[in-house]
């Protein structure tokens, strides 16, 4: 019995010199796209939604969180000590930034114009490795990448870079692992060259936020799913077996660096974020569920919550009057769980589709509006937002009423193209892009219940690199590929 598989011919699209001159001319022209756009006509960044105390205790900076209505351009280091709860590794970048800026005179001080030129660099080498790993013609590259800029230098995002919140940390790492990944199908030491900043960018996506630690199975997956053409055995499996176990050690041994936060009774978390489970879980009951435009009472009683919380809807964890502050809250406190929550959501389908259409129309909207791009000299008002590269959140925000009838349209694109180059690198990137979204999306709805706007940034990222990738695979291939039969 014959079994037929389709196997791509061993030569690259372009011969190696041509592609690492293409590579650096790519870099180049992306870099100074983001520099003049993080630094012209004045330098922007995003301002401190009160979260922000995390990056900068594990840069060594002790910090108050609190909401900022101004962006920083620095932060100077106070004396004292401080608990970041668990890592982010915007953190890491930020040290660095730190340490340049000690080579510039600033000792103490955390530039976040050094921090964003920094971010610019990695960023403009992530864009040039994924049109390097793309098997398609120089113009299809070029497109490419300048659909990448529009996604990565956009209003919605490139303000991440510059600041003290782990999403900037989540894009650039995607991105990277994004490159990586591509990479890592071409042949000979291209492969290893890919597997190493896959590893890199793996790193800092997985260890971004507490939601992004999702990312690390399905970037495992599509290490084993990506191999250049004739790559069998053990030249096959064990450097994707290295990886995998880099990925998970470098994200282990990351994790505990980290001090265990203490849980309200005292003892200490086991994993990361779970010192602030019980406000994600209150805030999705009272804020998502219990919203006091639905059947409130029938709500409370399907989690087991009293009709007396009724008062509370609407009222989340910092509301002046939350449910925290009733008497009978401790006896119910057992209710405020990952567990009846999800139990919740299985058994109001209905319910459950409707809280998702609204976390769709939010992802959309792309840019919370408290968030703002200038620091306080630069002479605009409190939370002003700038609008230099609005391409792609623009169109979003204009499709955002629409929820889910706009989002699973976009989805399915993506699915379709990914399934139909599912045996190449660039249907697997897409399957990857795509899952990350739609967890992220999940998590975010259906998990926390504050700030989804925001804490949507990560699945729209991911679904406009996405968007920008489908439509690629239209185009014919540099690397033609040839059907042959194997006789066992």
């Amino acid at each position: 019995m014959s079994v037929d598989e389709r196997v791509p011919l061993s030569r690259p699209a372009a011969p190696e010199a041509p592609a690492r001159l293409f590579g650096l001319g790519v870099f180049a022209a992306a870099l100074t796209v983001l520099l003049v756009r993080f630094l012209v006509p004045r330098p922007i960044g995003m301002s401190d939604n009160g979260d922000g105390f995390r990056v900068l205790c594990g840069a060594g900076i002790p910090w108050k969180g609190k909401p900022e209505q101004f962006a920083r351009l620095e932060y100077t280091a106070p004396a004292g000590e401080c608990d970041a709860t668990y890592l982010l590794s915007q953190s890491w970048f930020a040290r660095i930034a730190r340490s340049l800026g000690g080579l510039l005179g600033l000792e103490s001080t955390l530039s976040l114009i050094v921090l964003g030129v920094v971010m610019s660099v990695l960023a403009a080498a992530a864009v040039a490795l994924i049109v390097v790993g793309l098997p398609y013609s120089r113009r299809v590259r070029v497109l490419a990448t300048a659909g990448l800029l529009l996604v990565v230098a956009d209003s919605a995002f490139f303000g991440y870079f510059a600041s003290v919140l782990g999403e900037g940390a989540a894009f650039l790492g995607l991105l990277l692992a994004l490159g990586g990944l591509l990479v890592a199908a071409r042949p000979g030491w291209w492969r290893y060259a890919g597997l190493v900043v896959l590893v890199f960018g793996g790193v800092i996506a997985v260890n971004a936020k507490v939601q992004t630690l999702m990312i690390l199975p399905l970037l495992a997956l599509a290490v084993v799913l990506v191999r250049p053409a004739g790559i069998r055995g053990l030249k096959r499996w064990l450097p994707v077996v290295f990886v995998i176990g880099a990925l998970a050690g470098g994200t282990a041994y990351a994790q505990q660096t980290v001090e265990p936060a203490k849980l309200p009774d005292g003892s200490l978390a086991a994993r990361p974020g779970d010192d602030s489970r019980e406000i994600n879980m209150f805030n999705t009951i009272f804020l998502t569920i219990v919203d006091g435009r639905h059947d409130t009472r029938g709500d409370l009683a399907a989690l087991g919550l009293p009709a007396s919380f009724a008062q509370y809807a609407g009222n989340g964890w910092w509301h002046p009057k939350p449910a925290t502050m009733d008497p009978e809250y401790p006896k119910y406190r057992e209710q405020i769980s990952r567990r009846n929550v999800v139990e919740y959501f299985a058994a109001h389908p209905l319910r459950t589709i409707g809280i998702l259409h609204r976390a769709a129309g939010d992802l959309l909207t792309a840019r919370p509006p408290y968030l703002g791009s200038f620091d306080q000299s630069a002479g605009f008002g409190p939370e002003a937002q700038e609008y230099r590269v609005p391409v792609a959140s623009t169109l979003t925000n204009l499709l955002a009423p629409l929820g889910f009838f706009a989002l699973l349209p976009l989805w399915a694109l993506i699915a379709w193209r990914g399934w139909k180059t599912r045996r190449d690198a660039v249907g697997v990137a897409l399957g990857f892009l795509l899952a990350v979204a739609a967890g992220q999306f999940a998590l975010a709805a259906l998990g926390d219940g504050l700030e989804n706007v925001k804490h949507q940034a990560i699945a729209l990222y991911c679904t406009l690199l996405a968007v920008v990738l489908a439509p690629v695979t239209f185009a014919a291939q540099d690397e033609p590929t040839s059907r042959v039969s194997k006789v066992p």
